[in-house]
């Protein structure tokens, strides 16, 4: 079919795509206290930030020297939550340890 223009009145079909926004990173951090012991601070971020040993001991030096310390970046939720798990472990272990979260 002829359209007129001289086209064949075959178009391209377009669809718009609304463009997904990253969501906004928070950092995790641990703060120093002059109680909880190291060893436990380790198995922390060994078992809630899947780090191995040499990295979470760097990490639990850095607390204690810095006064704290960066655990991992995370989405708001995948935070939020590692803060709770990390709280509630401690206060179950009986150790003031505390665990907050910041935008990256």
């Amino acid at each position: 079919m002829m359209v007129p223009g001289g086209g064949t009145g075959a178009g391209i079909a377009t669809k718009t795509r609304a463009k997904t926004k990253q969501p906004t990173p928070y950092r995790v951090l641990m703060l120093n206290d002059d109680y909880t012991p190291m060893e436990f601070v380790v198995l922390c971020l060994q078992r809630f930030f899947r780090m191995d040993m040499e990295a979470a001991t760097r990490v639990m030096l850095h607390v204690h020297q810095k006064g704290v310390g960066v655990c991992g970046t995370f989405s708001y939720e995948v935070a939020e939550t590692k803060v709770s798990q990390v709280m509630d472990f401690a206060k179950q272990n009986q150790h003031p340890l505390q665990c907050t979260l910041e935008k990256a």
